[in-house]
């Protein structure tokens, strides 16, 4: 399996976070220093509105597409059908003709 570089580059940034998420409850990391404080809440921020935006993205184009693909058929569907049924008719038009031209009893084979 290969994992695209957009893909790693999330996953390391997601990692980041989650590893200060763990460093501040251990202690590790003094979450009141104004600095830091500072620092994690920017980076946390920008990653969860971007990671937003795309879900948003995603939903949009989940919802419109339920909506959109209950609509009628598109003008290139519908003629496809009139066509279908165009050639539909025209058959049987044939199979008839052929019904009458066809004679009664065939004379026998030598």
């Amino acid at each position: 399996m290969k994992v695209s570089r957009w893909t790693l580059v999330w996953l390391v940034v997601v990692g980041l976070l989650i590893a200060i998420e763990v460093a501040i409850l251990f202690g590790v990391v003094n979450p009141y220093d104004v600095v830091t404080f500072f620092f994690i809440m920017v980076s946390a921020l920008v990653v969860i509105a971007v990671l937003a935006i795309i879900g948003a993205m995603f939903l949009g184009l989940y919802i419109s597409h339920r909506i959109l693909s209950t609509q009628a058929f598109t003008p290139f569907e519908q003629e496809m059908l009139q066509m279908a049924e165009d050639v539909k008719r025209l058959s049987d038009k044939v199979d008839a003709l052929s019904r009458e031209l066809k004679p009664a009893d065939d004379p026998p084979k030598r």
